[in-house]
C-alpha cells in the first residue's frame, strides 16, 4: 500500500525547520510522498494576522521544488469555509482510498488537540504523527501523548528527531528588526520575502 502524509500548518513563512521535519518523516516512516497543506482559514487563528494564502503557497512551492517526493495542495486555501483537519483527511481518503494516510503536526497542536473538531474522525482517517517543537519539554509532550492515546483509544506516532530551534514567529520578529536570517530558510524564499517587504510591520 502507498503511504503518504499531509503536513498541515500556516507556514507563515515556511523555513528550514519545516523541511527538516518533512525529510525526517519521509525517511523514518518510509513515505512515498509528503503533501504540504497550507491552511486557508484556520479556526484557531481567527482574528490573527496571516499572510495572504497565495503568497504562502508560492513560498512553499519555491522551498520544495527540488524534492520530487514533496508536493503542495491548495485544497484548504481554495475552500472558503473554516479549515478543519478531519474534512481535509476525509477528502483525501475518498480521493485515494487505497493510500495509507498519515497526518504530520507539531507538539503545540497535540497540546491543544481537545479544541479540534471531530478528533475521533481524524484518528479513524489517518495515522497521527507528532514531532516536538521548540519551547516544549519532552516529558510534558510525552505525557500529553499518553493522555491523548488513552482518551481516544488511538495511537499517536512520535517522530523522534533533533529539534531545530526555528519558528515562524521568531523569523518574523527578526525580519522586523532587520536581522539577516537567510540561513534559516531556502535562499529563494528569503529573497522573495525581502523583495515583497513581508513581515516588516
Amino acid at each position: 500500500m502507498i503511504k503518504k502524509a499531509i503536513f498541515g500548518g500556516t507556514f507563515d513563512p515556511i523555513h528550514n525547520g519545516h523541511l527538516h521535519v518533512a525529510f525526517k518523516a519521509l525517511y523514518n516512516l518510509n513515505l512515498e510522498e509528503i503533501i504540504f497543506m497550507p491552511s486557508g482559514n484556520p479556526p484557531h487563528k481567527i482574528g490573527r494576522k496571516i499572510t495572504d494564502s497565495s503568497i504562502r503557497y508560492e513560498l512553499i512551492k519555491m522551498a520544495i521544488r527540488e524534492e520530487k517526493r514533496f508536493a503542495i495542495s491548495d485544497y484548504e486555501i481554495n475552500n472558503k469555509e473554516l479549515s478543519y483537519t478531519y474534512k481535509t483527511l476525509a477528502y483525501y481518503k475518498e480521493k485515494e482510498p487505497n493510500t495509507e494516510w498519515y497526518f504530520l503536526t507539531g507538539s503545540d497542536c497535540l497540546m491543544e488537540l481537545d479544541t479540534w473538531k471531530s478528533v475521533d474522525k481524524i484518528f479513524s482517517l489517518c495515522k497521527f504523527v507528532v514531532f516536538n517543537r521548540p519551547g516544549y519539554k519532552i516529558q510534558d509532550f510525552l505525557a500529553q501523548k499518553d493522555r491523548v492515546e488513552k482518551q481516544y483509544n488511538s495511537k499517536v506516532l512520535y517522530l523522534d528527531m533533533p529539534v531545530l530551534d526555528i519558528s515562524s514567529t521568531n523569523i518574523k520578529e527578526a525580519i522586523r528588526n532587520h536581522e539577516n536570517i537567510s540561513y534559516l530558510m531556502p535562499a529563494g524564499v528569503y529573497n522573495t520575502i525581502l523583495q515583497l517587504g513581508l513581515y516588516n510591520d
